[in-house]
């Protein structure tokens, strides 16, 4: 334990839990001659929120794109619930960086795709806008909606399924800061009521050390390059967290400091 009140570890551990949700072994992308991630192991507990932090390039995303099934070609193995997974899965809800909805379709029917191209009138939808602070907007179209709603309706669509895992890219980065802290906070409160987990691809450590329960380092070690998990970090503050607390501080500083390593 730092003084800081935050456990730093340098190499991957075990989720507390004693059944992982998600288990990740060595897994390994390549792109023709060029490893992108090398034996990128970790575990993922029920209900726990994990950050993916790193340089550009080390690939975080990639990586959540392997999560999400969306990238089959690789070497290791993904376990859900003990599970192997090679593909998408229900279980498995994901927000992209942009929310990516249908123009053509209401704010209710991107909501439940993934039920068909028509199925708004789900009693689910009206409470899962609700819940993101859209209700009544079941009826507009996307090109009415404000970017931090566009990005509330696609958190919606993301529980719709109810999934035990929500995969996030960069989520709020296209928002107002204002924006993004109220959205931060929403997706704090969605995860908790719906009892699920979340792993989150950030750059802003701030973002990372305000949400989350670890904090897990990728860095381009070896002669290729390669994307490594080098450090995980547990943050042991208890929610609701004060942005500006000094051991937030303290912990945002180290891991500047093996992101700046890594560069």
């Amino acid at each position: 334990m730092s003084a800081n009140g935050v456990s730093p570890m340098h190499s991957p551990r075990p989720s507390a839990h004693a059944s992982p949700l998600l288990e990740v072994r060595a897994v390994s992308k390549r792109y023709d001659a060029r490893t992108v991630l090398e034996r990128v192991t970790f575990a993922l507990g029920r209900g726990e929120i994990v950050s993916l932090v790193g340089p550009s390039g080390c690939g975080k995303s990639t990586l959540l794109r392997v999560l999400a099934g969306l990238d089959r070609d690789f070497d290791g193995e993904l376990l859900l619930d003990g599970a192997a997974q090679r593909g998408p899965s229900l279980r498995v809800g994901v927000i992209f960086q942009e929310p990516r909805l249908l123009p053509w379709l209401s704010v209710a029917n991107n909501v439940a795709f993934s039920a068909g191209p028509r199925q708004g009138d789900d009693p689910r939808v009206a409470r899962l806008l609700d819940e993101v602070g859209l209700a009544g907007t079941g009826a507009a179209l996307p090109k009415q909606l404000s970017g931090g709603m566009a990005q509330r309706v696609a958190l919606a669509r993301g529980l719709f399924p109810q999934p035990d895992l929500l995969l996030l890219d960069e989520p709020f980065s296209a928002v107002d800061a204002m924006t993004r802290m109220r959205l931060q906070d929403l997706l704090l409160s969605l995860t908790r009521a719906h009892g699920i987990a979340a792993l989150i691809v950030t750059h802003d450590l701030d973002e990372a050390l305000y949400l989350s329960d670890r904090v897990l380092l990728l860095s381009t070690t070896g002669p290729q390059r390669a994307g490594r998990l080098v450090r995980d970090v547990a943050v042991s503050a208890t929610h609701p967290r004060d942005r500006r607390a000094a051991p937030l501080a303290d912990l945002r500083n180290e891991l500047l400091e093996g992101i700046g390593a890594a560069v």
